[in-house]
């Protein structure tokens, strides 16, 4: 076999053989979940002025923009506010499950779920972040991002035999019942498809995984659903670095064609906006040196435009990565934008080094073991990540992860 047919197989094999990125997968799900809780949580009390049925942008005005852009919104289905309230305490209730990865692969589109219908609501609410989020909710829904860190990847661990799945059954027979509903009410399809269909394929596959699991009589189409979720995993990773990295090179050559970050002092005007300065005397502070400005508006349009062409070299890539978290824990005390900066620092997480992410997984099961008697999972706490299919991985069982 020639060079280049054995780099093929090789590259075949691993994105067949695995899914990749065990540990970034598991950031992303638990920085986009935990973002959208907190969200949901702090703006718990305007609700109502930003998604309810009585709000500035009322129902009707939401129906006549969904009809024109063909968004999907569950909360178009009843102008009701008994039935906002409840669609706000499931948005809180799945972005919670995803979060803790329970029954992950559920829970992940149910919190597309969530996103999608209270963002598309009232889309003139929210920030570049909610558009990250927006996407990756999307995105999440076709990875495997419970394979460590949840409370799934717990319970495969602990479990010696495939037992029944009640609770998977259950849920599934709840979710099914809705989306029939739904649909022969006319309201699921209908101003959009795209997401509807997912909805279904994503209920219909989950019942095929489960009657693989209990029926087949030999492994092989186990690993066919195997490497076919393995390869959707991958290649969902693949397009949110793709996008962050879009996000990046868009951002840093639109500020190359602006006057202010030409001539260094496009920082400056934002620290001095009222609406962006929750802390006027930091803003003052950070201000006082034109130099500073200047060095701090050109470094972030290099470090932008740099960044997805240092992504073959790790060193300069780890470092350019730092960079762009600092700005934006910068960017969420000093202009006050804590959700955007959430939002990008997790979309950053995606290229974090495995070894940096074990490491801190075992930091933060020490530092659980100080506070909790019993101990974790694995030697050091930590649950360990699943081998493939062909190395016995035991436990993809049911409705979980």
């Amino acid at each position: 076999m020639n060079q280049p047919s054995q780099v093929l197989s090789r590259g075949l094999t691993r994105i067949t053989g695995a899914a990749l990125g065990p540990y970034q997968s598991a950031v992303i799900r638990i920085g986009f979940a935990g973002t959208w809780l907190f969200f949901l949580l702090r703006e718990f009390s305007h609700r109502q002025e930003l998604y309810g049925p009585d709000g500035p942008w009322d129902w009707d005005m939401g129906r006549r923009l969904t009809l024109d852009n063909h968004a999907f919104t569950a909360l178009m289905w009843s102008s009701g506010q008994l039935w906002f309230e409840c669609f706000y305490a499931f948005a809180i209730l799945a972005s919670a499950a995803l979060l803790l990865g329970w029954r992950t692969r559920t829970a992940s589109v149910l919190f597309m779920v969530g996103v999608l219908s209270l963002q598309n609501r009232s889309v003139f609410v929210g920030d570049g972040g909610d558009n990250v989020l927006h996407l990756m909710a999307i995105y999440l829904v076709f990875t495997r991002c419970g394979q460590v860190w949840s409370l799934d990847a717990r319970r495969r661990t602990r479990e010696r035999r495939i037992p029944t799945d009640w609770t998977g059954l259950v849920l599934w027979t709840v979710l099914g019942f809705v989306l029939v509903t739904m649909t022969a009410a006319g309201r699921l399809f209908g101003n959009a498809w795209l997401i509807p269909a997912l909805l279904w394929a994503a209920w219909v596959g989950l019942a095929l995984w489960w009657l693989v699991q209990r029926l087949a009589r030999s492994a092989e189409p186990r690993i066919l659903l195997d490497v076919i979720a393995d390869v959707l995993h991958n290649g969902a990773l693949v397009v949110i670095m793709a996008e962050a990295c879009l996000i990046y090179a868009t951002a840093g050559w639109y500020k190359i064609q602006g006057s202010r970050w030409q001539d260094g002092t496009a920082v400056y005007y934002p620290l001095h906006l009222d609406y962006f300065s929750p802390w006027p005397g930091l803003a003052d502070l950070m201000s006082a040196s034109g130099t500073i400005l200047t060095v701090v508006a050109y470094g972030t349009v290099i470090v932008q435009v740099a960044f997805p062409f240092t992504l073959l070299n790790r060193r300069v890539k780890n470092v350019l990565l730092v960079l762009l978290m600092t700005e934006h824990l910068v960017i969420a005390i000093a202009l006050g934008l804590p959700f955007f900066s959430l939002a990008m620092i997790t979309a950053d997480a995606v290229f974090l080094p495995t070894s940096f992410l074990r490491r801190v997984g075992a930091f933060a099961a020490r530092a659980r073991g100080r506070f909790v008697k019993e101990g974790g999972d694995g030697e050091d706490g930590t649950v360990p990540a699943p081998r493939s299919p062909q190395d016995g991985t035991p436990g993809r069982v049911g409705f979980t992860a």
